[in-house]
């Protein structure tokens, strides 16, 4: 009988307001993959653009449930990480990488810190390069531009971007001990918006783009890292997996905006999961047992 793959998923749990854990658990399951998690942090809502929520960090808990899952012998197929409440659970979560990444375990860092060319104001200047650390220990890191250039030391810089640049980034993110980069944020005109991949050794970056919808969406970082790192436990190639995540985030966006729903609360990837669904079933069929 074929066994059911299973991830890890270490982000915080938002009461309301769709990101992190409330959308790594429903895709992820969607693809029929078993998802476990450590919560870093619970949230009435998450941040962006709320204020008066509550905060509880969840650091003193996060190697216990890893010290627990070890006594049961518990094997992951992907260690998925995206937002972290604070610079010492960096740490952690690179010795919980240690301790339970098999040899063919994927590790996936959302290396989740910044947008719009600022970092997040509930972190310290040098989150960063405990970051940097932290990605240098992946096999995927999917950062968005802010977080790119951030990871690099470098001065945020505003799109349209050349094939060049984007080349620069995605080369420079490689040279940080990652086996492959997928850049999010990517954009060289106001009509399309998507991805670059890339791999180690790789003279350049694949393109995955799709239509430009205007404005600013919360989660959809999450929804995009959440369907990718999806694919890519099913077996779908880098590429493949990147293609259908756009495909996904882009229609959870296309809905919202017609919904008119308030963009602080998420998008509507939920309707869209059937379709999600067969995507990944259509690049990796289903094996009967």
């Amino acid at each position: 009988m074929l066994r059911q793959k299973r991830v890890a998923a270490i982000h915080d749990i938002s009461c309301f307001g769709k990101c992190s854990l409330t959308v790594a658990l429903p895709v992820i399951s969607a693809a029929g993959i078993e998802v476990s998690c450590i919560p870093t942090a619970i949230l009435s809502t998450h941040t962006g653009g709320f204020t008066g929520y509550t905060y509880r960090d969840l650091t003193g808990d996060m190697l216990p449930i890893v010290s627990h899952w070890r006594e049961l012998s518990l094997r992951f197929d992907a260690l998925y990480t995206g937002y972290l409440g604070s610079p010492e659970q960096l740490d952690i979560v690179s010795g919980i990488f240690d301790a339970l990444a098999g040899d063919d375990t994927l590790i996936v860092v959302d290396p989740v810190m910044a947008d719009d060319g600022r970092l997040y104001p509930s972190f310290p200047h040098d989150f960063p390069s405990g970051m940097r650390e932290l990605c240098s220990k992946a096999d995927v890191v999917v950062p968005n531009m802010t977080e790119a250039l951030l990871l690099l030391g470098e001065p945020y810089s505003e799109g349209p971007y050349t094939s060049e640049f984007i080349d620069g980034v995605t080369r420079r993110l490689l040279e940080l001990g990652p086996r492959r980069v997928i850049l999010t944020g990517v954009y060289f005109d106001g009509k399309q918006l998507g991805a670059a991949s890339r791999s180690a050794g790789a003279s350049g970056s694949e393109l995955v783009m799709s239509r430009r919808i205007p404005g600013s969406y919360h989660g959809t970082g999450d929804v995009f890292a959440s369907a990718l790192t999806a694919g890519l436990v099913r077996g779908m190639t880098p590429e493949s997996a990147a293609r259908v995540a756009v495909d996904f985030t882009v229609g959870c966006i296309e809905r919202t905006r017609r919904a008119g729903t308030d963009t602080r609360f998420g998008v509507d990837f939920e309707s869209g999961l059937a379709d999600f669904i067969n995507a990944v079933n259509s690049a990796v069929p289903v094996r009967a047992d």
